[in-house]
């Protein structure tokens, strides 16, 4: 067992990767030498070269397409975005061809390609650098999209991902990359696209994924003050959803509210919020509730604190589902 944050658990993750298959390459923008800018990748290129470990020119579509070409000959690229909001320019690569060749060869190529994504707000930075785009990969065919909440997942899902045969999107909560917790480095790890109840509870269901998890548990904690008995899912695989144990949840407490820090309208929310609906409509006393982002441009510094959902709304809305 290792304590370890969230962003040390992701690097010892990829140097167990690096470790056990060699076709694995890392490649990003000042992931070499400088050991990116969260450090995620640091002291990987000292130890494993700077032919796996590759710095790249600021060029978000070419790192990914030379991703792509990687992948045809065998290799298993890990591409580091540097910040969310740089993954627009990479978009057409990973939509049309990331997530198209293995459909489009008929099965005869592979994309093994994990592409690393920090994604979020709350560290004072400003919009490009704050995003949660989670919503356009998770509705791309052909993608597999995850976002982990804690380090044992950081370091077991992000090898799990770099061993998938299929292109992975992996979201990691920047706000948490300095939370730390206790990681068993020789545990069997739950599947990787399997959801997964953090807190036991009877009243409420809350829906979470990567930095409002936390959140999460702070307001089922907050609210166990109160009396209230609050249940915690983690989403953990965004495309495809495992809804089995969300709708388990839903069916005993009767209530459920979905949080996530992407912007409200047509988020993840709205998706999951119609599909439980639709699977446990007979066992709900309350509409399904959703709290997220507003639908603004990520704002200065200075008010992302008002801007992000926080303890306070989440268990607004859950006295709102309580109140039906």
């Amino acid at each position: 067992m290792s304590t370890l944050t969230l962003g040390k658990a992701l690097n010892t993750g990829l140097r167990k990767a690096m470790e056990d298959d060699p076709k694995v390459v890392l490649m990003g923008e000042d992931i070499g030498k400088l050991g990116g800018v969260f450090r995620i990748t640091d002291g990987l290129q000292k130890d494993f070269g700077e032919a796996r470990v590759v710095d790249t020119p600021l060029a978000e579509a070419g790192i990914v397409g030379t991703a792509v070409g990687l992948a045809m000959r065998g290799y298993k690229p890990v591409v580091e975005i540097q910040f969310d909001g740089f993954v627009f320019p990479a978009y057409n690569q990973i939509v049309t061809q990331v997530a198209k060749i293995h459909a489009r060869s008929r099965g005869k190529l592979p994309m093994p390609i994990t592409i690393r994504i920090p994604f979020g707000g709350g560290i004072g930075a400003v919009e490009h650098h704050s995003e949660s785009p989670e919503a356009y990969f998770a509705h791309t065919t052909g993608l597999k999209v995850v976002a982990v909440s804690n380090p044992a997942d950081a370091y077991w899902m992000l090898q799990q991902a770099i061993a998938h045969p299929d292109p992975v999107v992996f979201f990691e909560p920047k706000r948490r990359y300095w939370d730390k917790a206790e990681v068993d480095l020789d545990a069997a790890p739950p599947p990787l696209f399997s959801s997964r109840v953090v807190r036991a509870g009877d009243d409420v269901t809350l829906l979470a994924y990567g930095p409002m998890v936390k959140t999460a548990l702070q307001a089922a904690e907050a609210a166990e003050a109160e009396g209230r008995s609050l249940e915690v899912v983690d989403l953990r695989t965004l495309s495809p959803l495992d809804l089995a144990p969300v709708e388990e949840s839903v069916r005993r407490t009767g209530r459920c509210v979905v949080v996530h820090e992407a912007q409200t309208t047509l988020g993840l929310g709205a998706e999951i919020a119609a599909r439980v609906s639709e699977s446990c409509f007979h066992s709900l006393e309350a509409p399904v509730l959703r709290v997220g982002g507003y639908d603004v441009t990520y704002p200065p510094s200075k008010l992302e604190e008002e801007y992000l959902p926080d303890l306070d709304r989440v268990l607004e809305a859950v006295d709102r589902s309580m109140g039906f």
